[in-house]
């Protein structure tokens, strides 16, 4: 699926099962909970955080919610996208032109990265 196909795809959920879109502001918001959701899952995963035993992702150690996280940050990016008229398949092309003009020696530069 590319990006295009996937902010048809959540348009046509929306207007099929969703009724109609949050508001900007509200999903901002959802957004920030679904980052802080994903969050979670990586500190306990890769960080020093452990699970609760009773958390039922420490059986694999969040791996299947890392995604299913991950999916959910670009859903609401995606309606977001699509709600404020933003093309994101343009917009990711543009990011990565500026990103290689910019940073085309940087990286492999930095000491820090060797």
């Amino acid at each position: 699926m590319t990006i295009e196909e996937a902010q048809r795809s959540v348009d046509q959920w929306i207007k099929e099962y969703g009724v109609r879109y949050f508001s900007e502001l509200t999903n901002m918001a959802v957004l920030t909970e679904e980052v802080g959701e994903l969050a979670r899952v990586i500190s306990r995963r890769y960080g020093e955080q452990s699970w609760k035993a009773s958390d039922p992702r420490s059986a694999d150690n969040g791996k299947q919610a890392l995604g299913e996280e991950m999916a959910d940050v670009l859903w609401v990016l995606l309606c977001m996208a699509n709600q404020t008229g933003v093309n994101l398949t343009e917009e990711l092309e543009k990011s990565i032109a500026k990103k290689t003009k910019r940073d085309a020696e940087r990286h492999k530069n930095n000491e820090k990265l060797k």
